[in-house]
């Protein structure tokens, strides 16, 4: 990955009555843009989301979707839905005078990515997406309610402790419930408990750095608040809608590359190999000794592989 560099410039962008979103710019004002697209939702950009990207190449731009990371209000549901995220990139797009762009994003970074490129597909240059999700029934279910468990039951017992006995029939209505709560005890354990389920099963060896940022109070809220927010609205789109629609990406003969961790359980490969049936002409790539985490040494690499070499096959105009 390249070195740690710093913002040329960063702001809020004011995207409705109730939301502000930050972002910032790195790089070369003047390069190839493309725009980093974090996962969750809620999860928040960081420092090293700003690595995979050649910084004398790229205009490089990261946000924070509505109530994650810096954006306010924090963990804020109101308003706060796929299309309205869609809305907010077109808005940042035409706020720094962005023609086109190239979309990275991983995990539901992906979703939101492919969400985009469907209703703007003029605007995108190429597509970079890594731990495939498309927010389909069956893929909320294995994570959140029944498949994940049998490979993580250590893990998934300290998930379903907050929730009754009665209530587990449907985790996802049942942390709703407590996460939109007026408990403010109850509402912040459930957080942690949700959001340390994720973290442990993100990597294919346990990461103690992730269970740690967990724990974060913050974090742990706007992360658990609205991806339940989004996983009980079935995402804002109708069933199977990202896949159905992908013809509108292959119809337009853009680049696109699929990074899948092999042994994804948060995202497993089957989404991965869904959309590329969808897209044949993509790059397909699995590597072999990863999880789900854009972090593991072999898909940070072959991310910054398909990052440099988009550099030299697109050209912004």
């Amino acid at each position: 990955m390249y070195p740690p560099i710093e913002p040329f410039h960063s702001g809020h962008l004011k995207v409705s009555d109730v939301h502000d979103i930050y972002y910032e710019q790195c790089g070369n004002k003047d390069g190839l843009p493309i725009i980093f697209v974090h996962g969750g939702p809620g999860g928040g950009i960081s420092a090293y989301d700003r690595k995979y990207f050649d910084p004398e190449a790229y205009h490089i731009i990261l946000f924070d979707q509505r109530g994650a990371g810096k954006s306010t209000p924090e963990y804020c549901l109101e308003d706060n839905d796929t299309w309205s995220l869609v809305s907010d990139m077109e808005k940042l797009r035409e706020h720094l005078g962005v023609d086109r762009w190239i979309l990275f994003g991983g995990s539901w970074g992906s979703t939101l990515s492919l969400a985009y490129a469907e209703r703007h597909i003029s605007r995108v240059l190429g597509l970079i997406l890594r731990g495939i999700f498309t927010l389909r029934d069956d893929e909320i279910k294995w994570f959140y309610q029944n498949g994940a468990s049998y490979l993580f039951p250590d893990y998934w017992e300290e998930y379903v402790a907050p929730i009754p006995e009665d209530e587990r029939g449907d985790f996802i209505t049942a942390y709703y419930k407590r996460l939109t709560g007026t408990d403010e005890e109850e509402r912040l354990r459930c957080a942690k408990a949700w959001s340390t389920w994720e973290m442990a099963t993100s990597q294919l060896k346990v990461n103690s750095e992730n269970l740690l940022r967990a724990q974060q109070d913050t974090w742990a809220l706007a992360f658990a608040r609205i991806e339940c927010h989004f996983f009980i609205n079935k995402g804002f789109m109708t069933p199977n809608q990202l896949l159905n629609d992908a013809h509108i990406i292959r119809n337009a003969k853009i680049p696109v590359t699929i990074v899948q961790g092999r042994y994804d359980v948060v995202c497993p490969a089957k989404t991965a190999w869904d959309l590329y049936k969808q897209l044949p002409e993509a790059e397909f790539f699995f590597v072999h000794d990863a999880g789900h985490s854009a972090k593991e040494d072999g898909t940070a690499k072959k991310l910054v592989e398909a990052c440099d070499k988009y550099k030299k096959i697109i050209s912004k105009n």
